[in-house]
């Protein structure tokens, strides 16, 4: 069996997901040399692991202007090449040309981007097929979002969301698995002659039982989640703060601010401080529950705090979010979400349906803060609607256990087969 292995991922949501696989992996095979390639960004969620010798962190690593998202614009993409994405690009494929040739496998997780690297690798890889699933065209968009019908009639003749170029290097005799995050797509490409599998979603790992802290068991609790990618999320933030003051909330009310590396304290300041919320002072209670800094004004008390994600997810309400995957992390704790769509370029309208088709309406969109403000209110008032979303959104992104059952799949397929002569 080898005892290497590289995982290619494109994007934070991406890099936090193969992060999960790795670290069962390495459960399960403490001797397993893992190194990461993270396509897109700078790969952020690998620091801990790497520095910890968990994992390698190979290649280029650039800050893309447009965010990882070039394929929306002509402008962002424009932009990303004069950063140096071709030459980016090129490193990356030249680095897995080597790993392929030297026979080690590839784990790619993510969608046609990494996969088609792995192929191009030309020796053995597998897929976690983790951005799409059949439930963005099979579940009906939520009201007042416009229809897609034209996009949703060509799923319908496909038989799944995947296009046919990537069931082709799924397809592939060199790719020992493929794993989907839910069955419903898994199934849409078996009828396409892809052995693809749904061992479980590690979206829904790494959160401990939600404890409801004394400090917070008589005030409404909510969650802000702007994203990671910068400017963009700063951008939301506002809007979405925009919103909360247009609810009007007359009760106790704690706002936990759970960011990673971005947004950072210094941008909070700033933001706060426009948006004319008072730097208070840090209580005992707050810092018992992981914040490091404290705004607030009137009934609203707004706390800051990196690394607190896992932690303080499951003691909210409600989610107000344009965030991508901590959004279906929330929604798959049971907390429904308020999502309030911008300029992009990756929180745009057309994400945001596409999302709340994806979580059958555990997310709600809004037009504007206004909107936000009252859709917030009306959810706190009704304790029976929010546990209905909170029960959709934990059916769709599934139970825990979802990294373990996949890693285990890596495990006997691809790198245990790895060193078999016939890769084709």
């Amino acid at each position: 069996m080898p005892d290497r292995l590289l995982v290619l991922s494109n994007g934070h949501g991406e890099d936090l997901i193969a992060l999960r696989v790795i670290e069962a992996l390495r459960r399960l095979r403490p001797g397993l040399r893992v190194a990461a390639l993270p396509l897109v960004g700078e790969g952020h969620a690998y620091g801990a692991a790497a520095r910890q010798g968990a994992v390698e962190l190979m290649g280029p690593r650039l800050h893309l202007p447009s965010g990882g998202f070039s394929n929306q614009s002509l402008r962002g993409l424009l932009r990303d090449v004069a950063a140096g994405l071709p030459q980016q690009s090129w490193q990356q494929w030249r680095l897995v040309r080597r790993w392929g040739g030297a026979g080690w496998p590839i784990l790619a997780v993510g969608d046609l981007l990494p996969l088609a690297l792995a192929w191009s690798g030309g020796g053995p890889y597998g897929f976690l097929g983790t951005p799409k699933s059949d439930y963005t065209w099979t579940t009906p968009p939520p009201p007042g979002w416009g229809s897609t019908a034209l996009a949703d009639a060509y799923h319908r003749c496909k038989g799944s969301e995947w296009d046919p170029w990537e069931w082709g290097l799924m397809g592939a005799e060199r790719c020992r698995l493929v794993a989907m995050r839910d069955r419903l797509t898994a199934r849409g490409l078996r009828r396409r002659q892809v052995a693809a599998l749904a061992a479980g979603n590690p979206m829904a790992d790494g959160f401990g039982p939600a404890v409801m802290p004394a400090d917070l068991s008589d005030r409404r609790r909510l969650l802000l989640l702007p994203g990671s990618r910068m400017p963009e999320a700063l951008q939301n933030a506002r809007r979405l703060l925009a919103g909360l003051v247009a609810a009007g909330l007359d009760e106790p009310t704690t706002v936990l601010l759970a960011c990673g590396h971005q947004p950072d304290l210094t941008c909070w300041q700033r933001l706060l401080s426009d948006c004319e919320q008072p730097a208070l002072p840090l209580t005992a209670a707050a810092a018992r529950l992981g914040a490091a800094a404290r705004w607030g004004s009137g009934p609203l008390e707004l706390l800051y705090g990196t690394g607190c994600f896992e932690r303080w997810a499951g003691w909210a309400e409600v989610a107000l979010a344009t965030a991508g995957t901590a959004t279906e992390q929330v929604a798959g704790l049971g907390v429904p979400a308020l999502s309030l769509p911008g300029a992009g370029p990756q929180f745009t309208a057309g994400f945001a349906r596409r999302q709340s088709r994806l979580l059958g309406g555990a997310v709600q969109p809004c037009h504007d803060p206004v909107e936000l403000g009252w859709r917030l209110r009306q959810l706190l008032a009704d304790r029976t609607h929010r546990l209905k979303l909170g029960d959709q959104g934990r059916r769709r992104l599934g139970p825990p256990g979802g990294s373990e059952r996949l890693a285990r799949h890596v495990v006997r397929t691809l790198l245990a087969r790895a060193d078999e002569p016939d890769w084709g």
